[in-house]
């Protein structure tokens, strides 16, 4: 194939759809980028799952998208995928229950009954990096064991998501660093198994011989299969590059893989990354200590209400968007001396599970829809803020943010960021950076194979462009500095009323 009009694909297998992201190296361009949606279970006990077969039947759905005569250039693809989920697999290669997700909350119990084994959430952190969250994997692999044994003793490979598309393709059980540093039994110092903790999950047998091996980002799992190469229309011999998590793959669709670089992603809710090259593990548990996708690391902040807060508020008050950004754009900074605590489901960065949301300072003066919607856009800046403090405080340096998600459309928004965080803002060209970044590791794959030697960060950079008209520059930080105090003087009394 002639090298100038070979593609690369980026897949990322998120909650709500599967995407498929073609890339042509030679001119920088995206050629097509499709998706197919997924059903989602949800239970009263926090059960929020989904079947693998739902994800494969979207996979393939978004390739017969696909016009054939790109799908006849693709050399190597790569995938992202949704973190922390449990694929149990059994020995012929079928998965034996339902998934579980990251958001699934079903197994506070089984995170409690491990921590107290392990001596506590402390002595857990100190062990592996991360305490175990409801969300991660291992609590999820108690709970298949107490509540599905049928399917517990049937288990043979534990992968998560974006490995069992990796699976599907080439029919090898393969892990990598950064996606399997979410699963609270990966030792992030030593890039290992914690022994420990998989003992505490199962005492009877060793569950190390249930884990794939763990292979490095620039190596390549395998190639497509070839039947899977012919459902899919593919050519045969398409490389499948290592993969990652989507906060992994979204770091490299960023360049957040250099010192100095953080990505910030305004969402239903908002997470904070950036590149650290030591592991920057957090004994408070304020931010989670990953590895990255690339053989440094990637500490991360969630906050749980982001766009959900704004969104809300938007439909209490019936504006439109654009009536939203006018508001914004019509308000000072400050918001007349309201300060929000926007925690309609609680909150996680900054620390209170148990909140409710608050506002501060309202009088007959100020009690408008502009002040009331910037109190809660800036909140939201604030709690990133908040996270950030305690990446600085590790000694992780920032000199940019790259702003991505739904709030990355709002010029006010990107302003307040600005302003709040002290930093520049730019949004990145491209917007489905997961896929994006994928489709980039895949490339940076292809070429390490074939002998060219060229470091991941230099590969990104030469792909990645950002908007300069949707640029930030931080104009009102002295201010913000007093608003954060402010925040934060209510922040506690929010802490201890919520407690």
């Amino acid at each position: 194939m002639d090298v100038r009009s070979a593609l690369v694909v980026g897949i990322d297998l998120g909650t709500q759809s599967t995407k498929v992201l073609v890339y042509q190296p030679q001119t920088r361009q995206v050629l097509a980028t499709v998706q197919s949606p997924h059903e989602l279970s949800v239970g009263d006990d926090g059960r929020r799952e989904q079947q693998a077969t739902w994800w494969i039947h979207a996979l393939h759905s978004c390739f017969a998208q696909l016009q054939p005569g790109l799908k006849q250039r693709v050399i190597a693809l790569g995938v992202s995928g949704q973190q922390h989920g449990f694929v149990p697999i059994g020995a012929d290669g079928a998965v034996l229950a339902p998934v579980k997700l990251w958001n699934d909350t079903s197994t506070v119990t089984e995170c409690a009954d491990l921590h107290k084994l392990l001596g506590g959430e402390q002595c857990v952190v100190a062990m592996a990096g991360n305490a175990i969250l409801p969300g991660y994997t291992a609590s999820k692999i108690l709970w298949l064991k107490r509540h599905r044994p049928m399917a517990y003793a049937q288990l043979r490979h534990i992968l998560l998501p974006h490995d069992y598309l990796n699976f599907y393709l080439t029919g090898r059980y393969t892990m990598e660093c950064g996606d399997a540093s979410g699963t609270g039994f990966l030792d992030i110092r030593t890039r290992s198994w914690c022994e420990p903790i998989l003992r505490a999950i199962d005492p009877d047998q060793d569950l190390r011989a249930l884990l794939p091996p763990l292979i490095s980002p620039m190596q390549a799992v395998g190639e497509v299969l070839p039947e899977v190469a012919a459902e899919l229309g593919l050519p045969a011999g398409v490389l499948v590059s290592a993969g990652g998590g989507d906060n992994m793959m979204g770091a490299i669709g960023t360049g957040a893989i250099v010192p100095g670089q953080l990505t910030i992603s305004l969402g239903t809710s908002g997470t904070l990354y950036a590149y650290a090259e030591q592991p920057t593990v957090a004994q408070d548990g304020e931010f989670a200590a990953f590895c990255d996708s690339t053989g440094g690391y990637l500490p991360l902040l969630c906050t749980m209400n982001c766009t959900a807060a704004t969104e809300m508020m938007r439909g209490l008050f019936g504006v439109s968007l654009l009536e939203f950004e006018a508001l914004l754009a019509g308000s000072e900074p400050g918001a007349g001396g309201i300060t929000a605590m926007p925690f309609f489901d609680g909150e996680r960065t900054p620390n209170c599970p148990q909140g409710a949301a608050c506002f501060f300072g309202l009088t007959t003066a100020n009690s408008n829809r502009q002040n009331l919607l910037r109190a809660v856009v800036e909140a939201t800046a604030l709690g990133l803020r908040t996270g950030l403090s305690a990446l600085r405080r590790q000694g992780l340096v920032a000199h940019e943010a790259r702003v991505i998600g739904g709030g990355a459309r709002s010029e006010q928004w990107r302003q307040i960021l600005a302003d709040a965080l002290g930093l520049r803002v730019v949004v990145p060209e491209q917007s489905e950076t997961a896929a994006f970044g994928a489709a980039l590791q895949a490339l940076w794959c292809y070429k390490y194979a074939h002998g060219e030697r060229l470091s991941l960060a230099a590969a990104v950079s030469a792909h990645l462009s950002l908007v300069p008209s949707q640029c930030a520059q931080p104009q009102a930080t002295a201010v913000y500095d007093e608003i954060f105090l402010r925040y934060h003087r209510h922040l506690n009394v929010v802490q201890q009323l919520y407690a």
